[in-house]
């Protein structure tokens, strides 16, 4: 069983969900307190092993490959004026050279087709994939809980969560063979995209982290188009799981959907929260506007 060692970042999409900003800013880079969207979840893929991150980009999304790379009229500055704490900071996020590979996807053709991009890159490896719309905020990353279960079952494997009953035609959910109840590591029949409340096989939704076996390339070639006329990552995953096995993964922790500007907004102030330097002033201001709403 090979080792999880790639991940696969679609980062080619417009952002219409949280415009204007992302007009001119890429979605994955807008700042959550004090780093980009994007920083968490490369972070989050690093702690779990990943050791070459494939990154699908579209136009005008340079913003991001400019990120990952060096700027070195910034850090002689920082070093010059002694400010030697944050150039270190930034120095620690530069990822080690070749370590990142940065593809196109031209045409806005759907999740599936955005991954079948990176098939070159990826060559005959499992990898993961991490949407960068969303944050997972956990003590062991989302993405490491799972590597530790593929390591068990190998396979395929799907992040999963809980939702109440009556939001589940908001969600792609789950259907596991048997009862997942009190498992964290579920065997999988099948997905449902945004079921009847009354026809949903389980309330676990698809949070948007994934650990695929290379195969799912060569169905993603000929994939059809499907939902929106677009080629959709779900409808590969079903034709594989007739061949391979599939579980869900009911990790420990909290995600926030960064695409719409609800979920952004409770990611800046959960992780403003937790922050080590504005931590408790993050608390205190929250306490205030709380009060001043006589709530």
């Amino acid at each position: 069983m090979k080792k999880i060692r790639k991940a696969v970042l679609p980062v080619a999409g417009f952002g219409t969900r949280v415009l204007p900003a992302t007009k001119t800013i890429p979605k994955e880079m807008l700042p959550v307190v004090d780093r980009p969207a994007l920083q968490y979840v490369v972070d989050e893929a690093r702690e779990a092993g990943i050791e070459h991150f494939v990154f699908v980009t579209g136009r005008n999304k340079g913003a991001i490959e400019d990120y990952f790379d060096r700027a070195y009229e910034l850090e002689y500055s920082l070093r010059q004026k002694g400010k030697t704490e944050i150039y270190e900071a930034l120095d620690k996020d530069t990822p080690e050279a070749g370590t990142m590979s940065f593809v196109r996807q031209q045409s806005a053709l759907g999740l599936g087709h955005a991954i079948w991009c990176a098939r070159d890159v990826i060559g005959d490896d499992p990898f993961a994939i991490l949407l960068p719309d969303v944050l997972v905020k956990a003590k062991t990353s989302c993405l490491a809980q799972m590597v530790d279960a593929y390591n068990d079952v190998g396979g395929n494997i799907i992040a999963v969560d809980q939702v109440p009953h009556e939001r589940v035609s908001s969600y792609g959910v789950i259907a596991p063979k048997g009862t997942a109840e009190g498992q964290r590591l579920i065997e999988m029949s099948g997905m449902v995209e945004k079921p009847k409340t009354e026809d949903a096989p389980s309330n676990l939704k698809i949070t948007g982290r994934y650990i695929l076996q290379p195969e799912i390339m060569d169905i993603l070639k000929t994939q059809a188009a499907g939902a929106g006329g677009e080629i959709q990552l779900t409808d590969a995953m079903a034709t594989l799981m007739k061949l391979q096995s599939f579980h869900a993964y009911e990790y420990e922790g909290e995600d926030y959907d960064c695409g719409s500007k609800y979920g952004y907004f409770e990611a800046v102030l959960a992780y403003a929260i937790d922050h080590p330097e504005i931590g408790e002033q993050a608390v205190e201001l929250l306490k205030t506007r709380h009060k001043s709403l006589g709530v």
